[in-house]
This record gives structure tokens, sequence and C-alpha cells, in this order.
């Protein structure tokens, strides 16, 4: 078990600690909502539809509030993660294991993501070839999650959000010489689709905002910061930061992926090869200058670093709580690296692997959704900090959304339509 930096546990003198200080979980399980599978699905969208989607990233991330805060909050109250408080629940081993297979899926498509976005980068920067900038990728993470194990919760916290800043610096620097226009960008908030490939770009930003495994970190990020055990009275306390931390995190990673959006509309329409990071990438430099180009890249390379040790992370704590099963973090790194240096080695197209993982993604939410309200709207669960129904109502409807969304997918998907 990592070790607790947080707030001692109710055995222990709490001692006074300033809220700023608190803050960092949120932003850690942030990184999720900006990883390269983000980049990806934004900059295509951008490119292909122009400011059709910016409704759907506004709502994922409005959404993507709700769930993190959520998730936050049964880590805070129960001292438990997502994974541990379903496994408990889960009597029959045969159960836990069917219900780790498909999480265990889910965080697989992540690491894909992750990796292919972090190789496509060094590519782009220093012309590695993308089997070894998966390689060089994944060793980066293993050396964060060093950070992680050894110095515990708040050193990981502090170089995971400096990477955020990269991202956000990368990926928002394009809009100062290219501003969208207003007019257009607010139009694409009414909700709309086109056709099949608009639908499908929606749930592969929906897979890639509100995604499962960072469902699933946040609740183990607020237990490992926080303790198993925090005194009863100082509970209002963290949730009170917990609000403004969620509300700080999806704040950057909204005006992130926002911007990603609406530069590639500004600026990417009728490009050729924009459906690809790379033909993205050198559109970008030809038309705002090879510094626009480079903090593209180098934001992209930050995400991948960062994006990938979360995601080794959650994996972990979803074998934990599901199998219970620990194994170390670095191992673990070591087998889910696999894939996607195969995909890597194989020839597939880093853009169209990047786009189906957040598809994929999309598919992974009821499963970590629903349980999660249903154990957040329980007073045995949580008591007095049990969700307001007006809470539990509105996350139904959100679930219900997404959900209805991947059944058209799959629909269109099969039939052609």
């Amino acid at each position: 078990m990592p070790k607790n930096l947080g707030l001692a546990a109710a055995d222990h003198p709490v001692p006074r600690v300033r809220g700023a200080a608190l803050l960092g979980p949120a932003l850690v399980a942030g990184v999720a909502y900006v990883d390269p599978g983000n980049v990806a699905s934004n900059m295509t969208a951008g490119a292909r539809y122009g400011y059709l989607l910016v409704w759907v990233v506004v709502a994922a991330n409005v959404i993507a509030w709700l769930v993190q805060y959520l998730s936050a909050k049964l880590g805070v109250v129960t001292g438990q993660s997502l994974p541990e408080a379903i496994g408990a629940r889960l009597r029959r081993p045969l159960a836990r294991r069917a219900y780790w297979l498909q999480a265990e899926v889910v965080a697989m498509a992540t690491d894909i993501a992750e990796v292919i976005g972090g190789a496509i980068a060094l590519q782009l920067l220093f012309h590695v070839p993308l089997l070894l900038g998966g390689a060089i990728t994944g060793a980066v993470s293993m050396l964060l999650l060093s950070v992680q194990g050894r110095g515990g919760a708040r050193p990981f916290e502090l170089v995971v959000i400096g990477l955020l800043l990269v991202v956000a610096i990368g990926f928002l620097a394009g809009l100062l010489q290219a501003p969208p226009d207003p007019t257009a960008a607010l139009g694409g908030l009414m909700p709309r689709f086109t056709d099949a490939g608009s639908v499908l770009l929606a749930a592969s930003i929906l897979g890639a905002t509100i995604m499962p495994h960072a469902i699933y970190a946040h609740s183990a990020l607020a237990r490992d910061r926080f303790g198993t055990a925090p005194r009863a009275a100082l509970v209002a306390r963290l949730l009170r930061i917990t609000r403004w931390d969620v509300t700080l995190a999806m704040v950057v990673a909204g005006a992130v992926n926002l911007g990603m959006l609406l530069l590639a509309a500004a600026t990417l329409p009728g490009a050729a090869g924009t459906d690809t990071l790379e033909g993205a990438h050198t559109a970008l430099t030809a038309q705002l200058g090879p510094v626009i180009g480079t903090l593209f890249a180098l934001g992209l390379l930050a995400s991948g670093f960062a994006s990938t040790a979360v995601g080794a992370y959650a994996g972990s704590e979803i074998m934990h709580g599901l199998l219970r099963v620990r194994i170390p973090l670095i191992t673990r790194r070591l087998v889910t690296l696999v894939p996607a240096l195969v995909i890597l080695g194989a020839g597939v197209d880093p853009t169209v692997a990047l786009v189906i993982s957040q598809v994929a993604l999309s598919f992974g939410i009821p499963f970590a959704l629903v349980p999660l309200l249903v154990l957040t709207a329980r007073r045995r669960t949580l008591g007095s900090h049990a969700n307001h129904p007006g809470t539990t109502i509105v996350g139904v409807i959100a679930a219900v959304l997404l959900i209805a969304l991947n059944a058209v997918l799959l629909w269109l998907l099969f039939t052609g339509a």
C-alpha cells in the first residue's frame, strides 16, 4: 500500500493542514482527461467536423465533474477504492474475475492509447522509431511509478501536476495565433450529429473524457492521500476541499480538450492528412510555425508520460480490489506494456488505434459508473454523506444517455448505416 502522506487515520493526532496543501488527487486523476486518446479524438473531430461536436466536449466535462467527485467522495468517506467496494460485494470468485476481466480490458485499451501517444510525440520531436518510442514511454512511466512507490502520494502528485501544466501550455498555445470563430463555436453547443462518423467520434470523445480507469483511480487516490479512516469531524472539510480539487481539475482538463477541438476546427479543415496526429502536427507547423508545432508535440509527450503512469496505477488498484491480489507496479507496467508495443511493431496505424481504443473505453463506462452511483446513493455506505436524490437523478440520466449512445454506436458499426 502506498504511503499515506495526507491526513492521519482516526487513531493518530490530526494536524491542521491548509486546504491548498490537500489539493492534488483530482489533478492527478484529471491527467486521464488529457491523454493522447483525447488528443486524437478532439483533433480528428475538429478537423473533420469543425465546431459540430463542441457540445460533446462540454457535456462530457460537466458529467466528468460529477463522476470524479462521487468517486473521490467514496474514497474519502469509506477509505475504500471503487474496485475494493465492488469486490467486497461480489461474493462469488467467478463474478469478481469476470468483472475484473472487463475492467482489465479497459485499462489495457487506455494503456495502448497512452504509450502510442508518447511514441508518436518522440517520433515528431526526435525522429525516434515508434517501437523504440513506445519502450521509452514505458520506461519513463516506470520512473514516475517509482516516485509514487518510494515517496508516496504527494511527490507523485507534484510530478504529474507539473506534466499537466506542460500539456496545457502545449495544446493551448496555438489558440493565441489562431483564435476560433466565436459565432461558430457557440453554434457548436447545439446538440446534433450529421452522420455515423460524427456518432463514432462523439463516443470516442466521451470514452476519452469520462474514462473508466479514472473513475476507479480517483477513489484510490483519495484513500491513499487522506487515509483509510479519517476522523468523522474532518470528512465534511475533506469533501469541501475535494469539490474545489475536482473543479480545478475539470476546468483545466475541459479547457485543454475544448482548446484542442477549437484549434483543429479553426486551422485544420481542408488540410491534407489531418486525420492523424502526425498530419495534424505537420499542418499546425505549416500554418502556425515551428514553435507551435514543437509545443504541440511536447504537450503530447508530457500527456503520454503522465497518463500512462496514472493508468498503470489504476490498473494495479483494479486488480487488487477485484482479485485481492497486489503485484508490484513496475511488474504490472512491464506486462501491460506488451500490447502497445505489439501494435507499434505490427505497423498498425497509430492514430486509428488511438481513436478505436477510446471507443473501447466508452463501453467500459457503465461498469464503473453504475456501481459508483449505487454505492454513493446508499446511506449504509456513506451515511449522512450519501448522495442527494437530485444528484442521483442527474447521475442516472447521464448514465442512461451514455449507455444509449453506445448502443446506437454498436448498431451503426454493425449495420454500416
